[in-house]
């Protein structure tokens, strides 16, 4: 009797409670393929912080532009060659 037991066990593990895991975690992966509302609404976010720091450097550039062209000419005591890159 207990080794029929045993046998049962396995053959109910093998048939039955295997398959049922791979199914479960075959659906848990399928539903993790779109976005959840939350990673929507993150992805929102980001999305509008990111076009407000490209407003904000484009204003930065125009005043930087705008400063630029309102000065006589590069300083004399500055040496800007160390920055540049070739």
């Amino acid at each position: 009797m207990p080794e029929e037991f045993f046998i049962l066990a396995v053959l109910g593990i093998i048939f039955i409670g295997f398959p049922a895991t791979i199914f479960h975690y075959i659906t848990m992966w399928r539903k993790q393929k779109t976005l959840q509302p939350d990673d929507e609404r993150m992805l929102e976010d980001l999305w509008r912080s990111a076009r407000a720091m490209e407003r904000r450097i484009e204003s930065l550039e125009s005043i930087i532009d705008g400063e630029g062209a309102r000065s006589d000419g590069p300083d004399p005591n500055l040496r800007d060659d160390v920055y540049r890159k070739n």
